[in-house]
């Protein structure tokens, strides 16, 4: 039997319950389980974690939605190592930051470090079906906007383009970080609505961008894609604070 023991002062104010979830979680890490192990029963979690039975099934219950772990029934079922999705993740990051009062400025600020790193890496690196993937997200917004519906579509759209660039990153951090930055600048533009305006300029600047960029990664060009990005991201950042400013305008004399 292996009781849980406490190791930090913030630990001790966890719940009897979080903190056998954790010592379950460092388990698995020390034996190695991988997705799709099965984890112990639940008397020998019971006996090697030296607790309850409500406080296994709580801590089990905490890991559960946490989404680290699988119960199935019937024939073959158990509890098993699940991993987190990244839609998963990106939903309770973004939990996190809810209250947060984020703005343009603030996600603009990472974007500018790190995206125009990922596109020199990957200049030269891209295969043709993402060449054509990227060529295509751009056509779907080949002409400026005519209605409000279809500026905030293009809006989503153009975001869609990093983030499909990001996936290919061998960095899966730094895939996961555009990705989830890309998702949160998207869902600002829905629910601040700073789609309207229409703004032709950040249409034709950011596609203009966009389409230097993808010719860039073909011809394998990590200078000129590096510059592109980051001339891409100080001009929509410098747009979209604009787009801000304008709805806040809206707001105050509304």
């Amino acid at each position: 039997m292996q009781p849980v023991t406490t190791r930090s002062k913030s630990e001790q104010k966890q719940s009897r319950p979080v903190r056998v979830a954790e010592a379950i979680k460092d388990w698995v890490v020390e034996q190695g389980l991988q997705v799709g192990d099965r984890l112990p029963s639940e008397p020998e979690l019971i006996d090697r974690f030296g607790m309850a039975k409500g406080t296994i099934r709580e801590a089990m219950r905490i890991l559960e939605a946490q989404g680290l772990v699988k119960t199935r029934t019937g024939p073959g079922g158990g509890s098993f190592v699940h991993e987190v999705s990244k839609e998963r993740a990106r939903a309770l990051l973004a939990n996190y930051f809810y209250f947060k009062d984020l703005t343009i400025a603030d996600i603009y600020q990472l974007r500018r470090l790190l995206e125009p790193e990922v596109a020199a890496q990957l200049a030269g690196r891209l295969p043709d079906d993402v060449l054509l993937q990227l060529k295509a997200n751009v056509g779907t917004y080949s002409k400026p906007a005519e209605t409000l519906d279809d500026e905030r579509e293009q809006h989503i759209s153009s975001l869609r383009f990093h983030a499909i660039l990001a996936a290919q990153s061998d960095n899966d951090l730094l895939a996961f970080l555009i990705d989830f930055m890309v998702n949160m600048l998207s869902d600002l533009t829905v629910y601040r609505r700073l789609y309207t305006p229409p703004n032709v300029q950040l249409w034709s600047k950011g596609r203009e961008y966009q389409m230097r960029l993808i010719d860039a990664l073909q011809t394998g060009n990590a200078t000129a894609a590096r510059q592109i990005m980051q001339a891409h991201m100080e001009t929509a950042q410098a747009l979209m604070e604009g787009q801000e400013a304008e709805m806040q305008r809206r707001f105050i004399s509304e």
